[in-house]
């Protein structure tokens, strides 16, 4: 079911601004999944509440998993049971939670017993298939549920026959998604020995990997790493503090960055100042580095006590730039690229293909809808700046990130419309309300039509 399409209206002046944004998707869910784990109880707290967290609670409660959810609070409770599942038999759904789709097809090989891991439609074309192969080589039995005819890669469902990871040595593919890596990383202390996982190809979106062995590092488990081609993980346990002693701990979650980049990125669409407060430069998240970015086309980035602000006065500068480190945030960069000086050419993410839906097609479409050239890649797409748009329809998709990154076009060219725009519940449910706030003044920007 779709929603009712919005209106964005612009905004006729500089921003002068100061918002706040939720905790982070990636953090939540790798908090989730490790807390589950761990020995003992996890408060986490700043947690994120979106349709991919509850997603991922849900399917540790029908493990079996006490789970508290205090969404008034934004924190949620996991007590671990060191490594256990307790449920011996579970059909999970994950609609199209991409994390959890991949976490939890390994921690699921902790368990004794068969389960079942399914999502929606979408979910269902997303390659799992190197993950599944990485987790065969280490003893496990994990069975796609639909045929992958005519070269088709495996996808959800699969059924897993849980019988305990065993260990050993494991080859991965690192250019379709970090998240395999990801995944078995975060579940390889509590393999019967130790796991030595190779990369197999170049590893795209590597800070994301650099979170996850920092998040494991907090709650007690150190990796033996040889940069990003091997890792080795003996078998250890994790607790819920830092300090890695039982039995109670609290992790804070930070703002999510990937959220925070589309008000980073307004200033360049409207000029002024946005402040993005509750997050820093110092931060786990690998998509910091889209400061960097605005910093080429000609924005000025500075830091506050735990808070980012930035400035753009002048017309942003196209650029060529490769983003296979933080892809989430292409689009972003896409939205701005209208209205640059020159071309921007966005290289390196033929990962996105294989998002919620195929990101750079979509994107280019999209542009094209409003009336911008724009050329198609097979890793990226060049963008060439317009005078004038033509008034459109957004189609998102059910792509959060088509739906949240069109809208800042629309703060500054009166004529887009976001159709169902509901599909930001996956990550940011409030996203409309945030971006209404940019403009103190009362507005009807984000207004619904039938």
């Amino acid at each position: 079911m779709t929603s009712p399409s919005l209106h964005i209206q612009p905004i006729n002046h500089p921003l002068d601004a100061t918002v706040r944004v939720p905790g982070s998707k990636s953090l939540t869910n790798r908090a989730l999944l490790i807390s589950a784990l761990a020995n003992g109880t996890t408060r986490i707290t700043n947690a994120l509440f979106s349709d991919d967290s509850r997603y991922f609670a849900n399917a540790l409660k029908t493990l079996g998993f006490d789970v508290q959810l205090d969404e008034a609070n934004h924190e949620m409770t996991v007590t671990g049971l060191g490594g256990q599942i307790p449920a011996k038999k579970a059909e999970l759904f994950v609609g199209n939670a991409g994390t959890a789709a991949r976490f939890l097809s390994a921690f699921l090989t902790l368990g004794h017993g068969e389960y079942i891991l399914d999502g929606d439609a979408r979910m269902r074309e997303r390659p799992i298939g190197d993950l599944v192969k990485a987790l065969r080589q280490l003893g496990c039995d994990i069975q796609p549920l639909q045929k992958a005819e005519g070269g088709r890669q495996i996808c959800p469902p699969v059924k897993i026959s849980a019988s305990g990871l065993m260990g050993g040595k494991a080859q991965i593919a690192g250019d379709i998604s970090s998240q395999f890596l990801s995944a078995l990383l975060m579940v390889a202390p509590y393999a019967q020995s130790p796991i030595e996982i190779e990369l197999a190809t170049d590893l795209n979106s590597k800070p994301y990997v650099d979170m996850t062995l920092a998040i494991m590092k907090d709650f007690g488990a150190n990796v033996e790493r040889h940069g990003y081609k091997r890792f080795v993980i003996s078998p250890t346990s994790y607790f819920p503090l830092s300090s890695a002693k039982p039995p109670c701990g609290t992790f804070h979650i930070e703002s999510d960055v990937s959220a925070a980049s589309y008000f980073f990125a307004a200033p360049a669409i409207c000029g002024g100042t946005v402040k993005v407060e509750n997050i820093s430069r110092n931060t786990k998240q690998g998509d910091i580095a889209f400061l960097d970015v605005l910093q080429q086309m000609g924005c000025i980035v500075s830091e506050m006590e735990n808070s980012l602000l930035v400035t753009c006065n002048s017309q942003p500068k196209g650029l060529d730039v490769d983003m296979r480190d933080i892809p989430d945030t292409a689009q972003t960069l896409a939205a701005i690229a209208p209205f640059a000086d020159s071309p921007t050419r966005i290289r390196g993410i033929a990962s996105a293909r294989v998002k919620e839906t195929d990101r750079i097609h979509a994107t280019c479409m999209e542009l094209t809808r409003l009336g911008v050239r724009v050329e198609e890649a097979a890793d990226g797409m060049t963008i060439h700046p317009v005078e004038k748009m033509r008034p459109a329809v957004v189609q998102t998709y059910n792509d959060h990130r088509m739906a949240m990154s069109f809208a800042l076009i629309g703060l500054r060219f009166d004529g887009v419309t976001i159709e169902n725009p509901a599909c930001v519940s996956k990550t940011f449910p409030d996203f409309f309300e945030v971006l209404d706030s940019l403009s103190p003044r009362e507005r009807a920007g984000v207004r619904a039509k039938s």
